[in-house]
């Protein structure tokens, strides 16, 4: 298990490209993963998410470009690159008539050298110790996907790889997984990858994520950038907004742009144009009823990288 904190890469792409009966599924992609990090996969459906995926675990060719992870070639040496993976691609497939530890003593008896202890380390990590000697059938779908993760931990990889792990989850069970994703990656020092369509979820969970579309890398994103940015969008109530706007454009603030609204009006200022920007309608006369900031989402951030496509 990778324990050497966030600044060493323990998955990278170098150039991955994947094409399929001529058409180009993937183009180029380049980037690495440390460990300790929840590393978002984020794009619309059929952007090339899963097939990325596909190629990290060794479930399908790399037509150019490699994988490498903990520096073994997944295209020349995918069994050493496997030893260091976790994954669930797709949901975890249990024996519901077993119990959540029968089906883990049944995994761990696929690799060499997994101890008791080791089980149960993992049963302790994703938090299912009360209900482990339960019958998988009786289990929440949540429960379900945190006993995959269990039974991906089980031979202590470094990099952990979830393709859409919260499909089908209801809202507590998105936030129970991803509550043990954080721990399994701030705490263990795991890497997470984890792919999704969900904008909130991923803005909720990971600390950088990979934005693509049509199969190529439009930009990666630490998610403290996205809501913390120096210019924002400023919300100010107002009594006389045409008023306010007027003495803002008075000012001569060359590429302002100010947005009228119902009750006032939006501009992008930063922190200290803010209070002058304030004070200088309260100077004019003007009532200020609220300034609130409006952050940029994740939801707008990828919106905009991406041309507005449809999610």
């Amino acid at each position: 298990m990778n324990t050497n904190g966030s600044n060493k890469p323990v998955l990278s792409l170098n150039g991955v490209s994947k094409v399929i009966k001529g058409k180009s599924l993937v183009k180029g992609l380049t980037f690495d993963v440390r460990g300790g990090e929840i590393f978002g996969f984020l794009g619309p459906n059929g952007a090339g998410k899963t097939t990325t995926i596909r190629m990290m675990v060794g479930l399908m060719s790399i037509t150019s470009g490699d994988i490498t992870i903990e520096g073994h070639s997944v295209k020349h040496h995918t069994s050493k690159a496997m030893r260091h993976v976790g994954a669930i691609v797709e949901n975890p497939e249990m024996y519901k008539f077993l119990t959540g530890y029968q089906n883990l003593v049944h995994f761990a008896r696929m690799y060499s050298g997994i101890t008791k202890e080791r089980i149960n380390e993992v049963v302790a990590l994703v938090g299912l110790q009360a209900r482990i000697h339960d019958k998988v059938k009786t289990y929440s779908l949540g429960m379900r996907q945190r006993l995959g993760v269990a039974q991906a931990l089980l031979h202590n990889p470094s990099v952990l790889i979830l393709d859409e792990p919260t499909n089908g989850l209801d809202p507590a069970g998105i936030k129970e997984l991803r509550d043990y994703l954080k721990k399994l990656a701030h705490e263990a020092g795991i890497a997470v990858i984890v792919s999704s369509h969900l904008l909130s979820e991923m803005e909720l969970m990971c600390d950088r994520v990979a934005i693509i579309q049509h199969g190529e890398l439009i930009e990666i994103q630490e998610i403290y950038e996205v809501t913390s940015e120096d210019e924002q969008q400023v919300m100010f109530q107002v009594d006389r907004p045409d008023e306010a706007i007027s003495i803002i454009a008075g000012q001569g603030t060359e590429g302002t742009e100010v947005t009228r609204m119902e009750q006032g009006f939006l501009v992008s200022l930063d922190h200290e144009q803010t209070a002058v920007m304030n004070k200088k309608l309260v100077d004019a006369g003007i009532k200020v009823y609220g300034i609130t900031k409006q952050n940029k989402s994740l939801e707008d951030k990828f919106l905009e990288m991406t041309e507005g496509g449809i999610l």
